[in-house]
């Protein structure tokens, strides 16, 4: 006798995942390209129109339309019509802080090996640039939680997050804190997988964060300076805890490509930061000495041989942040949450 299986539920879709694909719809976000190659992002609108020097067109001429389609504007200006990329997104997103650039997320999201169903802890959500990626990377299976110090910050983050996944996604929290205080109220000990940190001081952390992550567990830091790097790096060896950790920076430079004329670009997207990325030890378990000898110099002494720690050195000021003017922030979060009215 043959029987014949109960038909299965149909898979949930990941979030967002239905918001990248079909015709044009009110709501989505909209990169157009005119012929000389330049860039603009809109929101489409019923009713609505989008404005230049050279003309003009009714965004109802776009929605319902497939992907890929080309508009003409008033003044005879052709417009290719695409859904922004993630890397397109976060680079025309509302923002308060400065984003994580996409060859900077790209690089975390593999090498901090962040995998489906992952417990991720991210502290520096800024506008929320890195937190879509690691969010993509865990998928609806995992946990992302993002700690801002800054309550404005956040707000900007959630409305870019929750706008590009079409609503709140079902892996991320996000709470307002210090790393310090909040970690240990929302993950017991040995309880994370990855953690990643972009902020001013993120030795400040690891005591909490070695307490969180699981032994082989990845901690991976971004951080802006050389004298940060060092000053983060040194204090990863002497906390004891963490494996001899490893740093680089990535750069991007295009090509030109017309013809035979193919050469690089003159401009490219040089440094950004630095990433420093190390490995959570097994409990009682001490870091291998380092075998090779540091050059002279490498460590500044006083005349009586002790180590030198200048406090000056570690000010936001010295190492070069900015303040985001509080103008900058109330019109970004504006522009994060469309939906709310206007004072």
């Amino acid at each position: 006798m043959t029987t014949t299986p109960a038909p299965s539920a149909p898979t949930p879709r990941p979030t967002g995942a239905d918001l990248r694909r079909g015709p044009f719809r009110a709501r989505d976000r909209v990169q157009l390209t005119d012929p000389r190659g330049r860039l603009h992002t809109i929101t489409l609108a019923p009713d609505a129109t989008f404005h230049t020097h050279k003309g003009y067109f009714r965004h109802d001429e776009l929605i319902g339309k497939p992907e890929g389609s080309v508009v003409v504007s008033s003044g005879g200006v052709e417009y290719l019509a695409l859904r922004p990329l993630l890397a397109d997104h976060v680079l025309s997103m509302p923002r308060g802080a400065a984003v994580v650039y996409p060859k900077d997320a790209g690089q975390i999201v593999t090498m901090a090996d962040i995998y489906p169903g992952a417990t991720v802890v991210e502290a520096g959500v800024g506008s929320g640039a890195l937190t879509m990626s690691l969010l993509r990377a865990v998928g609806d299976g995992g946990s992302l939680h993002s700690i801002e110090r800054r309550e404005d910050f956040a707000d900007i983050a959630r409305g870019n997050v929750e706008g590009f996944f079409g609503g709140p996604h079902p892996a991320w929290q996000l709470s307002i804190g210090d790393l310090a205080d909040v970690l240990p109220q929302v993950a017991a000990p040995g309880s994370v997988d990855r953690v990643v940190l972009d902020m001013l001081a993120p030795w400040e952390n690891l005591e909490a964060v070695a307490d969180a992550l699981v032994p082989g567990g990845v901690l991976v830091c971004y951080v802006a300076t050389t004298t940060q790097l060092s000053r983060l790096a040194e204090d990863v060896r002497a906390d004891g805890r963490y494996t001899e950790p490893a740093a680089w920076e990535s750069m991007v430079r295009g090509w030109h490509l017309e013809g035979l004329a193919v050469r690089p670009e003159h401009r490219m997207i040089g440094h950004t930061g630095f990433l420093l990325t190390t490995r959570r030890l097994a409990d009682g378990v001490d870091a291998p000495l380092r075998k090779r000898r540091p050059a002279k110099g490498s460590y500044p002494v006083a005349e009586d041989g002790a180590p030198v720690e200048d406090p000056t050195l570690w000010t936001p000021e010295a190492l070069g942040e900015r303040e985001t003017s509080a103008k900058k922030v109330r019109r970004a979060q504006r522009d994060a949450h469309p939906e709310r009215p206007r004072p």
